[in-house]
């Protein structure tokens, strides 16, 4: 089934903040500046920014950014016209005050993430973005993980606590077409504000997710331009906006403008190709979260080990965002025990 023609759906692109995964965290702001630029003229209306791991992201766990979230939040403020400003929030990770000084930087939208069983974390950081005048976007990362009716009470806690958009995030791309249905049924039927699916494509599902999204009330859809994100990255924007211009969906995107950005703006920041590789292929296979791609290689190299068994174990141990450090100790017992690897066990 597709989503009946002439449905409205409001596409926010994160290539500036999931990209930020898949080049070490080192957007600077004159890069900031184009993508944003181009964005904007193509029509996005919500554009993401900052390191991947959002307010406060820049860390030795999660990778030091070249430059701080404020300075690329200045640089996008500066050129995004009429469109809004947006970043990502995991309590703990960011605090309260780095929202606050955010908006002093003219963010106007947050997204406040939280693990899938976890959204009560979250309430007070919900509440202050709509104190605030931000728009608020409630984040369930790791969807798979919950069954549907899990993740439909999560997302009232969520709504409850002022979200104005509820997403569920397939964090890890391992997600298929009836998971994505079933999960997105069983929120619509329980809250009353709109829903949006933030998809990977570790299994190259995510257009076809999306549009089932879609399909079972969702109106706003995440994606990345050249498809650059954590694993094997997002929802590719254009080709996202090609294929709803063909059937019949309104984003309001000019999907030839975006096409252009991502061709001449955002393909060259790419460090490699975003294509679904062995490990990334794994990495969804195995349901790990998708910002583990780069560290587990990294693990690898150090230890003589291989990358794909690291997210296999990572896997088995169900590891979620935050867990980082988890490859390194994988890796070092592996290297130690010259266990068989977990990939023929």
């Amino acid at each position: 089934m597709e989503p009946a023609a002439g449905t409205q759906v409001t596409y926010l692109d994160t290539s500036l903040r999931d990209g930020s995964h898949a080049v070490d965290h080192d957007f600077s702001p004159e890069q900031v500046r184009r993508v944003v630029a181009g964005l904007s003229a193509s029509g996005v209306r919500y554009i993401e920014v900052g390191h991947g791991a959002g307010l406060g992201g820049s860390s030795l766990l999660q990778g030091r950014g070249s430059y701080s979230n404020t300075e690329l939040f200045d640089a996008a403020a500066a050129v995004i016209g009429d469109s809004t400003l947006c970043t990502l929030m995991l309590p703990g990770v960011g605090v309260m005050d780095e929202v606050r000084e955010a908006v002093e930087h003219g963010v106007g939208g947050v997204r406040v993430a939280t693990h899938v069983t976890e959204a009560d974390v979250g309430e007070q950081h919900l509440r202050l973005c709509r104190d605030l005048g931000l728009r608020a976007f409630g984040f369930l990362m790791m969807t798979h993980l919950a069954a549907p009716e899990v993740v439909a009470e999560q997302a009232r806690i969520m709504e409850e606590s002022g979200a104005e958009v509820v997403y569920l995030a397939d964090s890890a791309g391992y997600m298929t077409e009836q998971g994505v249905r079933d999960r997105v049924a069983a929120v619509r039927a329980a809250i009353s504000v709109e829903i949006g699916l933030h998809a990977h494509n570790n299994l190259g599902l995510s257009v076809a997710n999306s549009l089932a999204a879609i399909d079972e009330g969702a109106s706003f859809i995440d994606g990345s331009l050249g498809c650059l994100g954590a694993g094997a990255g997002n929802t590719p924007g254009e080709v996202f906006s090609v294929v709803t211009r063909r059937i019949g969906l309104e984003t309001g995107i000019d999907e030839w403008r975006l096409m252009d950005v991502a061709e001449d703006e955002v393909r060259p920041l790419m460090r490699f190709p975003q294509v679904i590789d062995r490990t990334s292929l794994v990495l969804g296979y195995a349901g790990v979260y998708s910002s583990f791609l780069l560290k587990a290689k990294a693990a690898a190299a150090r230890y003589g080990v291989d990358a794909d068994d690291i997210l296999l174990e990572a896997g088995r141990r169900g590891a979620v965002g935050g867990q980082e450090d988890l490859l390194e100790d994988i890796a070092f017992t592996m290297a130690q025990n010259r266990e068989v690897p977990v990939a023929t066990a």
